[in-house]
């Protein structure tokens, strides 16, 4: 149920549906709690300020008038801008970026903004009441010495909505184009990536790879899908309950159909009710999400790289970029402990065994799906090297380091059948420059 909840959160997260929604509901309260007041004379204090002229009914109502019809308008522009950013990012950098331009706070907030603002006029537009209109209730004939009934303090705070509206709006303007540079996109990939692989190996001082798992009965599947979220403290739950181990036999972003085994679990004499709970722990949909799944964000970096190195595109620079960004990653990874899966900190290994990855694992899910693209290009196969011995450097064992030569020498051996002459020579001269400061690092 966890795992199902969690789920449903990261859904909303990346939906454009749930700050509109939200922000329209508190415009609503916010018209009625204004109106109230205008009703009970809140107001009044309003005339003691000679600048602040009260309006009259029917020039209310055309400000309002003009307010809502504004605001819807810059919504729907708003809408269909980001709508075409998307398309031209999802176009050109992959559809997997689609998740991230949805899950874009300030899109998310500045259609919030028109919304709200629209609702909150129309709200109050119903109750403005011109000199003629005979008032609805006692309450409100009493409500303004003026004719009719005007909502001053209504009035200013909708004038107030629209004014912060116009500065979202410059906001939006400037923020849309800055967000689909392919730099601040790479650059919030990175930076999210490096922050979960701190998140999740915060140690940084054996550099111990994953253990073997404890086998045992399996638990297959029902339902089809990518794992979405794992929720472990209800796993860790079940199995201290029952005094089991669970070895988990799929990570996050694994795709899954049934009978596929989700997870190995000993000790105990395995039931369908413990099954059934089992089941429980795993959500999954019909897409994956960068939570709890670091292969996603790698995927995203490789899925740029391989793109701007297609024949079709051919920009080497943007590959470089993305390497750059691997590569740091990868640097991360090299210098931790990645005997641990997510969310760690809060179960015992020896009751729930996570699917966790060597360093060899994050190298070729990286580096080894760029390589054969990247030994296409001269420029992006000397960078290549560079990234992997960036990487390198924050290795502290010979094994992690010799996996990161290997794949160099790996993608050099592929460059000899794309690249020759002076490109292939000065890609043989960089390897060596790399292989020679390993062994004299590592000695």
């Amino acid at each position: 149920m966890i795992a199902r909840i969690r789920s449903l959160l990261v859904s909303i997260n990346a939906s454009y549906w749930f700050f509109p929604a939200l922000f329209s509901i508190l415009a609503g309260l916010l018209a009625l709690l204004t109106v109230y007041l205008d009703r009970n004379g809140a107001a009044e204090w309003l005339q003691q300020f000679d600048w602040m002229h009260p309006s009259r009914p029917e020039g209310a109502r055309t400000t309002f008038t003009v307010i809502a019809g504004s605001m819807i308008g810059i919504a729907a522009t708003v809408f269909s801008i980001t709508i075409a950013a998307v398309a031209y990012a999802s176009g050109n950098y992959g559809p997997r970026l689609l998740t991230n331009f949805m899950e874009d706070r300030g899109n998310q907030l500045s259609l919030g903004v028109f919304i709200a603002t629209f609702t909150y006029s129309l709200m109050v537009l119903r109750t403005v009441r011109n000199e003629n209109e005979a008032a609805a209730s006692s309450m409100s004939a009493g409500a303004t010495a003026l004719p009719g009934f005007t909502p001053q303090l209504s009035l200013m705070v909708g004038m107030i909505l629209a004014i912060f509206s116009v500065a979202v709006l410059v906001y939006f303007l400037h923020h849309i184009p800055a967000s689909i540079r392919i730099n601040t996109v790479l650059q919030g990939i990175g930076e999210r990536l490096i922050h979960d692989i701190k998140e999740r190996f915060p140690t940084d001082a054996q550099e111990r790879e994953p253990r073997e798992q404890s086998p045992g009965e399996k638990v297959v599947a029902t339902s089809v899908g990518y794992v979405k979220i794992i929720d472990f403290d209800g796993l860790d739950d079940i199995a201290r309950n029952c005094g089991a181990t669970i070895a988990i036999k799929i990570r996050t972003g694994d795709f899954i159909h049934p009978l596929v085994p989700l997870v190995e679990v000993s000790n105990i004499d395995l039931t369908d009710d413990i099954s059934r709970k089992i089941r429980n722990c795993i959500s999954t949909g019909g897409m994956r999400s960068a939570t709890q799944d670091l292969e996603y964000l790698i995927d995203e970096l490789a899925e740029i790289a391989l793109r701007a190195l297609s024949p079709g595109i051919n920009d080497p620079f943007t590959a470089v970029t993305a390497m750059h960004w691997t590569g740091a990653a990868v640097a991360e990874l090299a210098r931790r402990d990645l005997d641990r899966g997510p969310e760690q900190e809060d179960y015992d290994w020896d009751c729930v065994q996570p699917l966790s990855d060597d360093f060899n694992h994050y190298v070729q899910r990286s580096f080894g799906v760029i390589r054969s693209a990247a030994a296409t290009s001269a420029v992006a196969s000397l960078k290549f090297i560079d990234a992997l011995y960036a990487a390198s450097s924050a290795c502290r064992s010979r094994k992690r380091s010799d996996l990161l030569v290997l794949e160099a020498q790996t993608m050099v051996r592929l460059a000899r059948t794309q690249l020759s002459g002076p490109s292939l020579e000065e890609l043989e001269v960089r390897l060596s420059d790399f292989k020679l400061k390993m062994k004299g690092e590592m000695n």
